[in-house]
């Protein structure tokens, strides 16, 4: 018995090098520009050293991104607001207590953002954000916006459920991003704000674990007591 040849070989559905180059290239110049602006900050990096460190030209650069802005906001889709559709599908799915919710979401952060360069964006937009108000728009819509609506999402359903004492929800929030932040700034700054010798044993997972603690001190309730038949907040 005897085979036909196919008509295409299979080399030809492999698409060719240049070309598998030409579709990573963006992420590639996205992965050079995290890089730098967390080592330089925004304002200090230039376009010529992220296409240099994507090992591609200047030009090149722009034929993807239109501007420094442009590789910014890439940057921060890729690596940031492109993970709350994530982030918000584990919402719906979860069905454990909301107490787990908030440490498995802190926890889960700390592995996906966390403890990676993403980090040093919080940093950069703090310091430069003012000077940028275009990128500063694009970060409140994009990033912080996204982020206190999941958390206002998490403490409701504490209340809701019965678990969290009732909250003012505008300032309740930042109890959960200050710690968060705080680390992120600890990992990305010299030795002006804090003692190093502190620093240097402070074990993020911990850290986080101790900061949850706390949290939910505050915001749970305690068993109804049998004389008001009413939860009262956990000091």
């Amino acid at each position: 018995m005897s085979f036909s040849k196919p008509h295409r070989s299979d080399k030809a559905l492999v698409p060719a090098r240049h070309e598998r180059r030409k579709d990573a290239r963006p992420g590639e110049l996205a992965a050079a520009a995290l890089d730098l602006f967390v080592e330089k900050g925004f304002a200090a990096t230039r376009a010529e050293e992220v296409a240099r460190r994507a090992g591609v030209s200047k030009g090149t650069l722009f034929l993807y991104f239109n501007s420094k802005e442009e590789l910014f906001k890439a940057v921060v889709r890729e690596n940031i607001s492109g993970g709350f559709s994530q982030w918000n599908a584990e919402f719906e799915a979860f069905d454990g207590s909301t107490p787990d919710m908030l440490r498995h979401c802190m926890t889960l952060w700390w592995q996906r953002q966390g403890n990676t360069k993403v980090s040093g964006i919080t940093k950069l937009m703090l310091g430069e954000g003012k000077n940028f108000p275009e990128l500063a728009l694009f970060y409140q819509q994009e990033v912080i916006q996204p982020a206190h609506l999941l958390i206002r999402r998490i403490l409701q359903r504490g209340v809701d459920r019965g678990e969290f004492a009732p909250l003012n929800m505008k300032y309740a929030v930042f109890a959960v991003l200050a710690p968060m932040i705080f680390l992120q700034l600890l990992m990305h700054s010299d030795t002006a704000c804090y003692d190093p010798a502190e620093a240097s044993e402070l074990v993020p997972e911990e850290y986080l674990a101790s900061q949850l603690q706390i949290i939910l001190a505050g915001l749970c309730l305690r068993p109804a007591s049998p004389l008001t038949k009413k939860g009262t907040p956990c000091l």
